[in-house]
């Protein structure tokens, strides 16, 4: 297998860089890395469900394929009475996310090298985020949705981007199998803001036993 951002493991040769942005009115640093999603700078999905999330203060979080952690870390500011639990199962990435995590002393977080939701099978979350890794794989990117919803507590919220040519309608279509409903909250340059929340009584889920839920 090509080594990309979805390896355990990439074996590419560290490129550090260091970059400095601004989210939702926040300064932020963040170290990158070769090897990790968007390594040059923060990419514009990421960017676009940033601005568009809703978080109660409160509240539990979850973000699924964190990378070095521009949504989960911005999530967590968003929540000073809540936690956010990042994942993915990038090694590099998670190491990455970790050190963000102390550059812009975000205390409130938990960062974890998890294969989908393997590190958190027993945890139940308010919110989950995602930008999905596109490239792993249609399989892998509805089993993310199917994942979030065993993981949510009642009425929680699932928030995905996609970009409209990388799948959006499918997996509108897969959200709302297994939610009942999806809400497109925005849309910009092709991204596709998914929101669904959870209603067990309301649902039309279709799940894959074999994905050991």
């Amino acid at each position: 297998m090509a080594d990309h951002y979805y390896s355990k493991r990439p074996e590419a040769a560290h490129e550090r860089r260091s970059l400095e942005t601004v989210l939702r009115g926040r300064t932020y640093r963040f170290a990158s890395d070769s090897g990790v999603f968007s390594k040059q700078g923060i990419d514009y999905g990421s960017r676009v469900l940033i601005e568009a999330m809703q978080l109660p203060v409160q509240a539990s979080v979850l973000d699924v394929g964190c990378g070095y952690g521009p949504i989960g870390l911005t999530a967590a500011t968003l929540v000073p009475e809540g936690h956010v639990t990042m994942i993915d199962i990038n090694e590099r990435a998670v190491q990455l996310a970790k050190e963000n995590a102390e550059r812009n002393g975000i205390k409130n977080v938990t960062i974890k090298q998890s294969d989908l939701f393997a590190e958190v099978k027993h945890e139940h979350f308010d919110v989950i985020l995602t930008n999905p890794p596109i490239r792993a794989g249609k399989e892998t990117v509805h089993a993310i949705f199917e994942l979030a919803y065993e993981h949510l507590n009642e009425s929680g919220a699932l928030w995905v981007v996609i970009q409209k040519k990388q799948g959006a309608p499918s997996a509108s279509a897969k959200i709302e199998s297994l939610f009942g409903s999806v809400e497109e909250v925005t849309k910009d340059k092709g991204y596709r803001i998914l929101k669904a929340k959870k209603n067990s009584g309301k649902c039309n889920r279709t799940i894959d036993l074999n994905l050991g839920l």
